[in-house]
């Protein structure tokens, strides 16, 4: 084999051509193996398949094959968030666009630790991530991996200004990193509120702070990762104001609402937090990763900087060269942020809005099937996009039994959530291709699936 072509520089990119060829007849072929939205069999079948189509890993002669074989066992083997049966997560199909705006960061492969890795990129970043912040209401942003790293930039950013003895103060409908991320960072245990009906009760907050010792970190969620609610965010706002109280809004899911006129009111009160945790690759139909969190103060940023001197030496930041090193905690960092910078161009604020009004609507169009049809119970109106519900009369065994078995013969990809000390199907719409009769499918094939 000769000397292998690379993905970039004057010449190389043609080389890209068959490759990609390649790689979108493979996605083709093995799309079509699958046969819907996820593979048949189980666990121990996929894995079986995937060892058969991979054989020795590390041969020691290449197989210039690899890629359509690899690739062609991926998709085979994928649970695919374009298929409308597939609801299970927060997890959406991405747009075209961005994805081939991934390819050219993958191609050109910078990195936003320097400048000099990444001139265009480092600009691009700057921008893009200052104007999402302007729309929700807050002064800068700085992207991330994704929810988890947000929440736990956020809590640092709070020790950091408030002090180590900082107390969280969450709903138990919280997503789990933020109490994970006290943790890593060393803060006292956080004091959870009850959510007896999925979202953050102001009279028990205005509780806790009372008689908490200051001070406090208050962290709401617009769109919960169970059922998708949105916190009365006003109301605890104020109360964060009355009380001293820093507040953090995990507003991963919901945050994308911003898009649309039809329902940006939900996110009222997004504008009064410190900081707000933003994902793209959720209601913003971005490849994962596309995180952000945006903060209402940018020089609490200035606790990230680090010196080091072979990529932010004092000498070249004062000849004018961007210091990169404080927007984030990672080192090596790809510029995701050429992908939203492409979306948010092509489709403009109404384009994404028509996206999020169209999930939320097949939402309850969903919601209002499973009211009407007499076997099944829904858990409430959706906030956003999430569906909750099951069989009427069903055990917990059988509703988790159900989807298991929906899983297993590879037919739809549902959800699990417990809410009420019950469990429920749950079906997430991100998909804004999915149509009213795969709404009615989905809603077939589970009760095809409920024991009699």
């Amino acid at each position: 084999m000769g000397m292998p072509p690379l993905a970039s520089g004057p010449h190389d990119p043609d080389a890209l051509r068959p490759l990609l060829d390649t790689v979108l007849g493979a996605l083709r072929e093995g799309g079509r193996a699958r046969g819907g939205p996820l593979p048949t069999g189980g666990p121990e079948a996929v894995a079986e398949r995937v060892a058969g189509a991979v054989g020795d890993v590390l041969p020691d002669d290449g197989d210039p094959d690899a890629l359509r074989t690899l690739v062609t066992a991926l998709a085979e083997g994928a649970a695919d968030p374009a298929d409308p049966l597939c609801a299970a997560h927060l997890h959406c199909p991405p747009l075209a666009v961005a994805t081939a705006a991934d390819l050219a960061v993958s191609a050109l492969n910078p990195s936003l630790d320097s400048w000099d890795q990444a001139p265009a990129a480092a600009a691009l970043e700057a921008m893009v991530t200052r104007t999402l912040a302007h729309t929700i209401g807050l002064a800068d942003a700085v992207v991330t991996s994704g929810g988890t790293e947000s929440n736990q930039l956020a809590l640092l950013l709070a020790r950091e200004a408030r002090g180590s003895g900082v107390r969280l103060v969450l709903g138990a409908n919280a997503h789990h990193s933020l109490p994970r991320a006290a943790w890593l960072l060393g803060l006292p245990d956080p004091v959870v509120i009850p959510t007896p009906n999925g979202t953050l009760d102001p009279a028990a907050l205005h509780d806790a702070l009372t008689h908490l010792p200051r001070p406090c970190l208050v962290a709401a969620t617009a769109g919960t990762t169970d059922a998708g609610l949105i916190d009365p965010l006003p109301e605890i706002a104020g109360l964060c104001a009355a009380h001293g109280a820093r507040l953090h809004i995990d507003a991963a899911y919901g945050g994308g609402l911003v898009f649309s006129d039809r329902h940006r009111d939900k996110l009222a009160g997004l504008e009064r937090a410190h900081t707000v945790t933003l994902d793209l690759h959720k209601l913003g139909w971005q490849p994962v990763a596309a995180g952000l969190l945006a903060v209402a103060r940018p020089t609490e940023f200035g606790v990230l900087h680090h010196r080091a001197d072979y990529l932010n030496a004092d000498d070249d930041t004062e000849a004018g060269y961007p210091d990169l090193l404080g927007r984030s905690l990672r080192t090596t960092r790809r510029p995701d942020v050429l992908k939203i910078a492409v979306t948010l161009r092509t489709l403009g604020r109404s384009g994404l809005g028509a996206l999020v009004d169209q999930v939320c609507a097949r939402a309850r169009e969903f919601a209002s099937l499973v009211r009407e049809h007499p076997g099944f119970e829904l858990y409430d109106r959706p906030d956003i996009s999430t569906v909750l519900f099951r069989p009427t009369g069903a055990t917990d065994e059988a509703v988790a039994g159900i989807r298991r078995s929906l899983l297993h013969d590879g037919r739809a990809v549902l959800g699990r959530a417990r809410l009420d000390g019950r469990l429920w199907l749950k079906a997430t719409l991100l998909n804004p291709h999915t149509r009213p009769d795969d709404l009615a499918l989905l809603l077939k094939l589970v009760e095809g699936t409920t024991p009699r």
